[in-house]
């Protein structure tokens, strides 16, 4: 099973932020710092990244880099991008120099994290995932956590991912994706009921998805309830029809 880490992106003044999952929780960070002309050339990079045009987001940060080589934010970005184009001797260099600038910064702290996680440097990343965490200034500093636990679980380190998520939890009750991550965790200690409770909190904050309905499936098979069985099944046949779940459905035989 994949465990993704949320990515931070930084939004800066002028743009709306948005969401979305293991390829990018946005959070709005004001900065008084930077020019404009700096802000919006960011902006379009990020905006850029988000299209897959990754040649035209590397010309905006340059650009912007450019007009203002002192302002962190800006080689953040750098490192998110030289990241998803795979140049991770450049990405690492632009992620120092972040922190160079800006030491305690948890948005680069929590991407260079992410970043050393998906090099198997999984101690280091929990370093910065702390750090990230603990920092009071930080908004969403649940998500430090959900990434420290992830980074866990990625190093078979299942009872450290157990404490991190429940961190997250603690920072956020109703975060989805620590929610779901301790049903599975509880499902596979054999911890049934405690995985349906998780399972049942995931469902007040998050729609299904094909995962989600395979998860409540084998949740509800261990604790005997045949027609929560049923009534998942029929939803993950219909709405994920074409899904890997929905292929391990026909292999279980549950009808």
């Amino acid at each position: 099973m994949k465990h993704n880490l949320l990515l931070i992106i930084i939004l800066l003044p002028g743009m709306l932020s948005c969401n979305g999952t293991t390829g990018g929780n946005s959070n709005l960070r004001p900065t008084d710092v930077t020019s404009e002309a700096v802000t919006a050339n960011i902006s379009l990079g990020v905006e850029y990244m988000r299209q897959g045009n990754y040649e035209k987001a590397l010309e905006r940060l340059e650009r912007a880099r450019q007009m203002d080589p002192g302002y962190n934010g800006t080689y953040n970005m750098l490192g998110m991008l030289y990241q998803q184009l795979g140049e991770n001797s450049a990405a690492e260099s632009s992620f120092k120099k972040a922190l160079s600038l800006n030491g305690n910064d948890p948005y680069t702290l929590n991407n260079y994290g992410q970043f050393l996680c998906s090099q198997k440097k999984h101690d280091q990343a929990e370093a910065l995932f702390m750090r990230a965490g603990a920092n009071p200034l930080y908004d969403t500093p649940e998500i430090a956590y959900y990434n420290a636990g992830s980074c866990a679980t990625n190093a078979g380190n299942r009872t450290a991912a157990d404490g991190f998520f429940r961190k997250a939890l603690e920072m956020n009750p109703l975060m989805p994706e620590a929610l779901i991550k301790m049903s599975e965790l509880s499902l596979e200690s054999k911890n049934y009921l405690s995985a349906r409770g998780y399972f049942q909190r995931y469902l007040g904050v998050a729609k299904h998805t094909a995962k989600s309905l395979w998860l409540g499936i084998q949740i509800e098979r261990e604790l005997g309830d045949t027609d929560a069985v049923s009534s998942y099944a029929v939803l993950l046949r219909n709405s994920f029809p074409d899904s890997r779940e929905a292929g391990l459905l026909e292999q279980s035989g549950v009808r």
